[in-house]
């Protein structure tokens, strides 16, 4: 539970404030930013909690705005955290961007949002497309007597009753980013995979769905025996609030009522050594007045499968001029807001190799100097009907009482995150390029 929740600028003046409680004076605000200039910027974001004379402040940063909630109680601080986090959604959707000027121009629906959101300190209804039923931008009208929706009251507090459609479907993508750092020679030094399974539902009434994926857990639970590699072990598993959590502790079932529309069922993490499935060899040459550069780009993945617009920066020293390019496919370019060769791929086939060869002048010494900063390549990729993890959707199940017949569609996709690869030592030559021409 929280006592009062706040809206600050960066310089700490309040913007907004909402009293829950009414057992802390307002006026203990005022010690917030004092307190939090004290402490270090890589502590502000590892522990988001300050204790001060038995007042607790638990904020969060968003652009140019500090939601801060504070309390006396011995409360979970986990779950408020992640309610200033769910209040940054809800008004993220309802006014596209959270900034200063989005809170000055919209505050009378703010405190509504804040009233409906927390009762006595306590989270209520969170869900935007709910809140969205009556509480709207537009003016109310004196003569219609605004009333909140059934799934306010109702033990499903993320759906409404009477839901109709005319063709009912459910989509379910699986989407794993893979982070990764390997260093020059192709060795990995860090890899994880995380995952998250989006769904867009347009199914009629209250239905129940079952979700079934290649759990190893799950498969040691029913003394189901299996081959290495066909199940998975995930960590950080954190689920919707749709999700019976009780269920999945007892037997790992994912069942669940889910909200219309499009939501986040699951994240996960699998802390898992991954092949590079883009790996690119680079060999850099200085000489005295310019450098060349030539990039092996291959795709450590089946031939069946296709990695989609491809972005592979390579970078160069800040002064890098006259730039010329030639590669085996896609296209590159300078671009010097990032220092760094562009090289873009729209559709990379499985098991390929593709070559750039690039040529750059350097005007000054300072380039020779930068050689030493070895900042690493950076990939950006999207590969459809493929996860690293292997993870499987082994069945999608809809009942509802009306006995509809729905059509689930499942698809996989795998994209990048944090994935760099470290170049190599520029090797210095007095000479000609031991590059081939470009």
């Amino acid at each position: 539970m929280a006592s009062a929740v706040f809206i600050l600028d960066l310089k700490g003046k309040v913007l907004i404030s909402r009293n829950y409680r009414g057992d802390i004076p307002m006026t203990a605000v005022e010690k917030f930013m004092p307190l939090l200039l004290e402490t270090e910027e890589e502590e502000q974001t590892l522990t988001p909690v300050i204790t001060h004379e038995g007042v607790n402040y638990l904020y969060i940063r968003h652009n140019n705005l500090y939601l801060l909630a504070i309390t006396k109680k011995n409360s979970d601080a986990t779950t408020i955290l992640v309610f200033l986090h769910k209040l940054t959604q809800v008004f993220t959707e309802y006014f596209k961007t959270l900034e200063e000027e989005s809170i000055r121009d919209n505050f009378v629906i703010i405190y509504e949002l804040l009233d409906e959101m927390m009762d006595f300190g306590y989270p209520q209804t969170t869900e935007t497309k709910v809140l969205q039923e009556y509480i709207t931008q537009e003016g109310y009208k004196l003569e219609v007597q605004v009333r909140p929706p059934m799934a306010v009251t109702n033990a499903v507090s993320w759906r409404t009753e009477g839901i109709r459609y005319r063709k009912n479907e459910v989509f379910l993508d699986v989407v794993e980013s893979v982070n990764l750092l390997a260093n020059a020679n192709g060795n990995v030094l860090r890899s994880e995979i995380l995952g998250s399974v989006k769904m867009r539902c347009f199914l009629s009434g209250m239905p129940e769905l079952r979700l079934g994926l290649n759990d190893k857990i799950l498969f040691e639970n029913i003394g189901r025996t299996v081959g290495k590699g066909k199940a998975i072990e995930m960590e950080d598993v954190k689920f919707h609030q749709c999700v019976r959590l009780s269920r999945f502790e007892n037997d790992r079932t994912i069942s669940f009522i889910p909200p219309d529309g499009e939501f986040e069922l699951m994240s996960y993490r699998l802390n898992t050594q991954v092949k590079p499935l883009i790996w690119c060899e680079a060999f850099v040459e200085y000489h005295t007045g310019r450098i060349e550069y030539m990039i092996k780009a291959k795709a450590q993945f089946k031939r069946r499968s296709s990695a989609n617009n491809v972005e592979i920066l390579v970078p160069v020293p800040d002064d890098a001029a006259s730039p010329k390019f030639k590669c085996s496919m896609g296209s590159a370019s300078y671009a010097p807001e990032k220092s760094a060769i562009a090289w873009k791929i729209k559709q990379f086939p499985g098991s390929r190799e593709f070559i750039l060869r690039a040529h750059f002048s350097l005007p000054s010494v300072k380039g020779e100097e930068e050689l030493d900063k070895k900042l690493p390549i950076s990939v950006k990729f999207e590969i459809p009907y493929f996860v690293p993890s292997g993870i499987q959707v082994r069945y999608l199940k809809v009942v509802e009482k009306s006995g509809y017949q729905a059509l689930p569609w499942v698809r996989y996709i795998t994209q990048n995150g944090d994935y760099h690869l470290r170049m190599p030592e520029p090797t210095r030559n007095g000479g000609p390029s031991s590059l081939p021409p470009i």
